[in-house]
């Protein structure tokens, strides 16, 4: 089939820090034998056309390049609370990327889209739909569904959800809370994959330790400085864990608004010897970090707007590079980690008892290395990218029927 792709992360170039689940489905799908055509939004330094990995991608402009504020660089809801320019571009954004769909649909004689995240893309899709008779599956990621609270957007949540041909979410968690929008009768939990040939305990590298100044533990988190992953908590848990581990060091890879905040927090805790800001990193480095650290750890919590982890592809990532993982007990972190069996799961925002648990586990290789045997027989069974985009390419079929 030519599948028309829309979605609003995605990688902007080569090495790029933004997260790229879509991009390696997208892959899956071409190497099933299917033509696809991914429509992004454009960011400066970013070509507005490219052929990559036998797939086309178009990125559209929506408002003066060097001006573009809404996506990337820590998602479009952190950028609406932190740019009064971010808010200004949502009607730009929309009107832009319907008019590319339209003109893609045309160009590229499209027989389906799949369109990631429900507002806007799954909206844009069913309008397309009526317009021209062309069927989508809409994939939820819960950043669309968690907060969607406002009359105006869940309208069109609504309208997205009764015109779809299937609608996918990537945990329980989230289908319970698109059902809660609407009840979608063709609804299934298909979660995003990892690559178990990238992500594995033989990519460990003795030079991190070296670089970072790595005496003794390696504590681990991946991901944006944003509210619903919970670093604050995390950081308020280190002064506890120095005591029992004066030589432990926390490593915080990635960027966000909340950066400087954070910093301020650490330096307020007097545990700026214990930890470190790296700052992005392309996801091509990230397997390194994972496979030689000890514990992954990821505090997300619910936040007042009702945003939390959807899925938390990190600990797929950490689990598959042999890494045991400790994760709060929302969203869908259940779905990936069985608490006791795969690593631990604590209660959000309580650092008392992810200090105990990261201690537990410093004390116990025994313990880390029967989680992470359990945790990578779990990772490949249900998370393999090869078995995830076989469950996709089975929805694609049934369309085409």
């Amino acid at each position: 089939m030519n599948i028309l792709v829309t979605a609003t992360t995605f990688p902007r170039w080569d090495k790029d820090s933004e997260p790229g689940f879509v991009y390696y489905l997208n892959q899956e799908l071409v190497k099933k034998g299917h033509k696809v055509i991914a429509l992004v939004p454009h960011h400066p330094g970013a070509k507005t056309y490219e052929e990559k990995d036998g797939m086309k991608i178009y990125r559209f402009r929506y408002f003066i390049p060097s001006f573009q504020r809404l996506c990337y660089d820590g998602g479009i809801l952190s950028n609406l609370k932190s740019s009064w320019l971010a808010k200004l571009q949502v009607p730009f954004l929309v009107f832009s990327e319907y008019m590319a769909i339209k003109r893609i649909v045309k160009k590229e004689k499209i027989d389906a889209i799949h369109a990631h995240w429900i507002v806007p893309q799954g909206y844009l899709a069913a309008k397309i739909k009526k317009k021209y008779n062309i069927p989508f599956i809409v994939t939820a990621h819960a950043g669309d569904v968690f907060p969607l609270k406002k009359e105006f957007f869940r309208k069109r949540a609504i309208k997205a959800l009764k015109q779809c041909n299937f609608c996918t979410v990537n945990s329980k968690a989230t289908k319970q809370a698109v059902l809660n929008v609407f009840e979608v009768p063709n609804i299934e939990i298909i979660p995003m994959g990892v690559d178990l040939s990238k992500f594995s305990s033989k990519k460990v590298d003795k030079r991190i330790k070296k670089k970072y100044g790595i005496e003794g533990e390696f504590l681990l988190f991946v991901g944006r400085l944003a509210e619903k992953k919970g670093i604050i908590h995390l950081l308020e848990a280190m002064p506890v864990v120095i005591k029992s581990f004066p030589k432990v060091k926390l490593l915080i890879i990635g960027d966000g608004v909340l950066r400087e905040e954070l910093e301020n927090r650490m330096l307020a805790l007097n545990i700026e010897k214990n930890v470190t800001f790296t700052g992005k990193m392309s996801n091509e480095q990230l397997p390194g970090f994972y496979a030689t650290a000890d514990i992954f750890v990821g505090p997300s919590i619910i936040t007042d707007s009702g945003d939390t982890e959807g899925l938390g592809v990190v600990f797929l990532e950490a689990l598959a590079s042999g890494t045991v993982v400790i994760g709060s007990n929302v969203g869908g972190i259940p779905d990936i980690i069985e608490d006791g069996k795969s690593g631990f799961l604590v209660p959000q925002k309580d650092s008392k008892v992810l200090s105990e648990k990261i201690i537990a586990l410093l004390k116990n290789s025994q313990l880390r290395k029967d989680f992470v045997n359990y945790g990578k027989n779990h990772i490949k069974k249900n998370f393999s990218w090869d078995s995830v985009s076989e469950k996709f390419n089975e929805l694609f079929k049934s369309l085409s029927r």
